[in-house]
This record gives C-alpha cells, structure tokens and sequence, in this order.
C-alpha cells in the first residue's frame, strides 16, 4: 500500500498542476466556444487513476491520487485575486467538480482490480 501511495503523490501533483494549465484552453467553432480543456483535464486525471488501480491493484492509490489533486486545485482557486489559477466560471467549476466526479468513477471502476490475480 505504501508503494501506491507513494506513486500517486507525484502523480496527482502532475495531473493537478497539468489539469490546471489545460482547463482553460477553448476553441471557437461557428460563434460557439467549445471549451475542451477542462474535458481533457479530466481525462487526464481518469487516466492516471485507471492506470494507478490496474498497477497497485488496489483503490487507494487512486483515491490518494484524487484527492491530494482536488486539494491542491481547491487550494489554487481560492488565492488571492491576481494570483488564482482557477477562476469561478464554467471551465473552472468544471475543472474543479469534475475532479471529484471522475475520482468516485474511477474508485468504482477500479474496485473490480481487487479481485483479479496477476498470471502465473
């Protein structure tokens, strides 16, 4: 168990710092704004939670993962103005519960690895 967990803090410090930078990111399609960052943001983050509970074989690298990601994206949206990461607007609260969201889907998806044996 230490050794999942001990993956999953540099990994939920990357998807949260990454998620973070690519949560903005928008494309202008025929007037409408498509914002597909905050999309991809949380594919990545269910991504690495998948992989992090089919490698341990276990949920709590992924729930580690997840919250230790929603913590630090909790923390980088409520700076102080001038220096908030995440703004309150619809690609941030997308970001933000969507953090939560994917990580209760991810610890259900990954409940079913407890069960499976490596081949001999």
């Amino acid at each position: 168990m230490a050794g999942g967990i001990a993956a999953a803090v540099p990994a939920a410090l990357f998807v949260a710092a990454a998620g973070t930078a690519l949560h903005r990111q928008q494309l202008l399609l025929s007037g409408v704004v498509l914002p597909w960052g905050a999309v991809a943001a949380l594919v990545l983050l269910g991504s690495v939670q998948l992989l992090l509970g089919a490698v341990f074989r276990s949920v709590i690298p992924t729930a580690a993962c997840g919250v230790l990601c929603y913590v630090l994206a909790g923390l980088w949206s409520t700076l102080e103005p001038g220096k908030r990461l995440i703004a309150g607007d619809f690609p941030g609260y997308t970001w933000i519960y969507g953090i939560a969201g994917v990580t209760v889907l991810m610890l259900v998806w990954c409940r079913r690895y407890r069960t499976l044996r490596p081949p001999a």
